[in-house]
């Protein structure tokens, strides 16, 4: 499957994870929000390229500004949950979880005028403390999931899936799961195609790695978030591990973002669905 998927988990600046400094959801409101300036100047980009993405709203984000969702919709790009609280999936029970995929779906529904077919979890915190998560996304009435890191990382991973999109029996149906793209470099497999990776790695690595992965039949799935192109957000309080992580390299956002859709064509999530379903919508 040579394909290319960018996506957009849409977020706000304080929602990074898994800090003592990261505010609690009661805090939300009172914050500053950057979320509606970042997530339309990437629309603008998206425009100026002719480019639809696939676009992981956080149901807070949909509940509050609908209309950035129906904006996304009538650009013609595919609107997809990223639940609605932000909380890492193996912090959670599962009813809670199921809880939060569910209200996240019927508010970005209601916002975006479409059906929400996939879902991506926050941190891609799935993990094997979690067996029935699938079971739970699949329930909620998604039909694809895209949270799955076939390794480890600091929110978990699963180390040894399989790294190509598949298809999971769960007891309410089929469920295709798009993994996070891997590259093998120096024997072992890496990811350079979202988030800080994409940040700080070179373009003509990304390059190089992304015509490697498409070589190999498999579809080069990246993933930012609106924060991730504003070198002025404010910053949360972190060691300087998460700091690099978080902050490195926000002002080359912008131009990576322009080269990959000079170089690369692009498309949704939900238009692979459909192959990999055998022409089923």
């Amino acid at each position: 499957m040579r394909a290319c998927v960018f996506s957009v988990d849409i977020e706000d600046w304080f929602h990074i994870l898994d800090l003592p400094s990261t505010p609690k959801l009661e805090e939300w409101p009172a914050l500053q929000s950057d979320v509606v300036r970042n997530t339309r100047r990437m629309y603008a980009t998206f425009r100026k390229h002719d480019v639809r993405c696939t676009l992981f709203f956080l149901g807070w984000v949909a509940e509050r500004w609908p209309d950035l969702v129906k904006e996304a919709v009538d650009d013609g790009h595919e609107i997809a949950s990223h639940g609605y609280a932000h909380e890492l999936v193996y912090t959670i029970t599962e009813q809670r979880f199921s809880d939060d995929i569910r209200k996240a779906r019927e508010i970005i529904e209601r916002a975006g005028g479409k059906v929400v077919k996939g879902y991506r979890c926050p941190g891609f915190s799935v993990t094997d403390a979690t067996p029935w998560f699938f079971d739970r996304v699949r329930e909620a009435g998604y039909l694809y999931d895209s949270s799955v890191w076939p390794g480890a990382r600091g929110h978990g991973g699963l180390p040894g899936a399989k790294a190509t999109p598949h298809i999971i029996t769960t007891g309410h149906g089929d469920l295709v799961e798009f993994p996070i793209s891997m590259a093998r470099t120096l024997g072992r497999p890496m990811y350079f195609f979202g988030g800080g990776y994409l940040r700080f790695f070179p373009y003509a690595l990304i390059r190089s790695k992304v015509k490697q992965v498409l070589a190999e039949d498999r579809p080069v799935i990246f993933y930012l978030h609106p924060r991730e192109i504003d070198p002025q957000q404010p910053r949360l309080p972190m060691n300087a591990k998460r700091r690099f992580m978080t902050y490195t390299g926000l002002h080359t956002t912008e131009r990576k973002m322009d080269a990959l859709f000079k170089d690369f064509r692009f498309n949704t999530f939900e238009a692979l669905l459909t192959s990999i379903r055998g022409g089923q919508p």
